[in-house]
């Protein structure tokens, strides 16, 4: 759950807790659900995982080695989801202990993000981008809920990508993660839908990254118009590193 991830755009992933519910579209046929399933646990119950000092290794190894290391948190959850609540302070204060690894915070629940940051939040850590999912034009309200949060980096992953986002405004956006959905049961995507968002994001200078085709395989049918579309964000430079002269422990 902690280890190297395949997922492209990040490096790891952190789940402090796991278990979701669905609420949109996108979540038809999400991995989660089978995967815990797989597992013998509950996918619709929210519980705490065992993970909670991974990223303190983390940071112990890239302080060390004098780098940044992103950190996808929730893949198997949501980090606002309200049965999270009762953790979610301790898990603000794992990522302040963690300087060196920069926390892609991804939701589908946008509009609990402003009630549910910590005390200290002020323009945003330095080591957290605030994200939201949109697969389908009518979700496209989210962005609007996000650009108002004060955050370092804003990111949209439009993945799995349902339709074109005829609507979707990147005004005080930086990132935008296209994607079409995999499985067996993957729902398709027109790469049509992908260039009118990769032209928009260019034009309005926001880092566009192309993950992946729909299909059943995930990470497969990567190339849009003969070329790999992996750009992150400018800002990502003025992430603090901390160097320590000791080894990990």
């Amino acid at each position: 759950m902690g280890a190297n991830t395949t997922i492209s755009w990040t490096k790891r992933t952190w789940n402090p807790w796991r278990g979701c519910t669905k609420i949109s579209p996108g979540c038809k046929n999400c991995y989660m659900f089978a995967a815990q399933l797989r597992y013998g646990n509950e996918p619709h119950t929210v519980v705490r995982t065992r993970t909670w000092n991974d990223p303190l290794r983390w940071q112990r190894q890239a302080a060390y080695q004098g780098k940044w290391e992103f950190v996808f948190t929730c893949s198997w959850s949501d980090w606002f989801h309200e049965a999270a609540d009762e953790w979610r302070g301790e898990a603000w204060q794992i990522i302040r202990r963690c300087p060196n690894l920069i926390f892609q915070i991804l939701t589908k629940r946008p509009e609990r993000i402003a009630d549910h940051l910590p005390d200290d939040w002020g323009e945003g850590y330095a080591n957290v981008w605030l994200g939201t999912s949109i697969e389908l034009n009518e979700y496209v309200w989210r962005a609007d809920v996000l650009r108002k949060i004060p955050a370092v980096i804003r990111f949209i992953s439009a993945e799995p990508l349902l339709g074109p986002l005829t609507d979707l405004d990147l005004e005080g956006i930086h990132w935008l993660i296209v994607g079409g959905e995999s499985g067996a049961r993957y729902r398709p995507m027109k790469l049509a839908w992908v260039r009118e968002l990769r032209d928009r994001a260019l034009a309005q200078e926001v880092a566009f990254f192309f993950k992946q085709s729909a299909g059943r395989r995930p990470e497969t049918g990567t190339l849009l118009d003969g070329r790999h579309w992996r750009q992150y964000p400018r800002r990502v430079s003025s992430v603090p590193v901390v160097s320590v002269g000791k080894g990990p422990r």
